[in-house]
């Protein structure tokens, strides 16, 4: 018979304790973890499904799944709380998915995942549409100048995560992330504009007066 899995605050230190014993080299750890992350796992491959073509290869339980494995490796070494090893599992998830696009179309540009909608959570500009590696590019441009501002909106976006466990995660305060935010989706606006793409230096010198 399975155990209950745990939820509520107590399960919050399991996983908290289960880190520990995972980056002080206890491989097992691993294996009791799993069941009580399993739910928040899937609500962000889920979140990351939505920006995908319907019918995508990978599915929520795929994702989780492949994404795991990836953990599995070792990336969860350095994880100090929960909220780092949820944004460090979503970035899993967003490379394996970035990958399968490219992969996906070499063949034919754009013909096989859906454009991401930037809508007003995003960037400060009227609802359009980008595709997923174009977002991932202009992303990676970001982390060139500000790697946390990359992470802020990889968590925000493809994760789900809220402004305090973001800033949980990157071991900052709550308004350091909102002011992260603001000057991540400016810059996104400005680079994912057509014509944009070359002013990544930029992010750096408006920041949060260039959001209207």
């Amino acid at each position: 018979m399975t155990d209950p899995v745990e939820t509520g605050p107590s399960s919050h230190s399991r996983i908290t304790q289960l880190l520990i014993d995972l980056g002080g080299g206890d491989a097992q750890a691993l294996n009791h973890l799993y069941p009580l992350v399993l739910d928040e796992l899937k609500r962000i491959a889920s979140n990351h499904l939505r920006k995908e073509r319907p019918g995508h290869t990978l599915n929520t339980t795929a994702l989780v799944h492949e994404s795991y494995l990836k953990l599995v490796d070792g990336s969860t070494a350095t994880c100090g709380n929960r909220s780092q090893f949820f944004a460090i599992a979503s970035r899993a998830m967003r490379q394996l998915l970035i990958d399968h696009a490219r992969q996906r179309n070499a063949q034919k540009r754009g013909g096989d995942y859906r454009q991401v909608t930037l809508d007003p959570n995003l960037v400060a500009t009227p609802s359009r549409a980008v595709d997923l590696i174009a977002l991932d590019q202009a992303m990676e441009r970001l982390g060139k100048i500000d790697a946390r501002l990359e992470k802020v909106v990889e968590r925000r976006v493809f994760g789900g995560m809220k402004v305090q466990e973001i800033a949980d995660s990157l071991d900052v305060s709550r308004r350091t992330v909102e002011r992260d935010w603001e000057r991540a989706r400016a810059y996104l606006y400005r680079d994912l504009a057509p014509g944009g793409g070359t002013g990544a230096d930029e992010a750096d010198e408006e920041g949060t007066s260039a959001t209207p």
